[in-house]
């Protein structure tokens, strides 16, 4: 079976992810935030951004609202986030993130922004800035994205 470039491109963009994110949960747990995914922390900035519930959750990580339920538990077990009476609707809890859940989205990130200097100075700032401006343009947009990340979540 001939190699599929496609295939080799989808590893790769992947196994960029899996890079940084090798890099910078060790840190978060040498900085007392172990047993984070970066599913945890594509969560808090989604509750940051409004996602209060887990439906809006679910809908902005396009998972189901199970899943982000999920999520939210795990969240709240480890002190990220905290649910909270909805002002409007009694009967109603709100998510909301937690000063830990800040703290965590202020390391992660500059943890992130560390791994991104390293690899500018590998590959040259032009270089990365030049392969970021690609993949903005072929990468469609999910509900949650690189634009949601780049946002002040504080």
């Amino acid at each position: 079976m001939p190699p599929s470039d496609g295939a080799a491109l989808a590893l790769l963009l992947l196994g960029g992810f899996h890079s940084m994110v090798d890099e910078v949960v060790p840190q978060l747990e040498a900085r007392g935030h172990t047993g984070v995914t970066p599913v945890h922390e594509f969560a808090l900035r989604a509750i940051a951004g409004g996602a209060d519930t887990a439906s809006a959750l679910g809908r902005r990580l396009s998972v189901s609202k199970q899943a982000a339920a999920k999520t939210i538990a795990a969240l709240e077990q480890l002190d990220y986030v905290a649910r909270e009476a909805d002002a409007a609707d009694a009967r109603r809890k709100r998510i909301a993130v937690t000063p830990r859940g800040h703290e965590l989205m202020e390391v992660g990130g500059a943890l992130f922004d560390d791994v991104r200097a390293r690899w500018a100075a590998r590959i040259g700032t032009t270089e990365l800035q030049q392969l970021e401006a690609h993949l903005s343009q072929l990468v469609e947009r999910r509900s949650f994205g690189a634009e949601d990340l780049a946002r002040d979540a504080t």
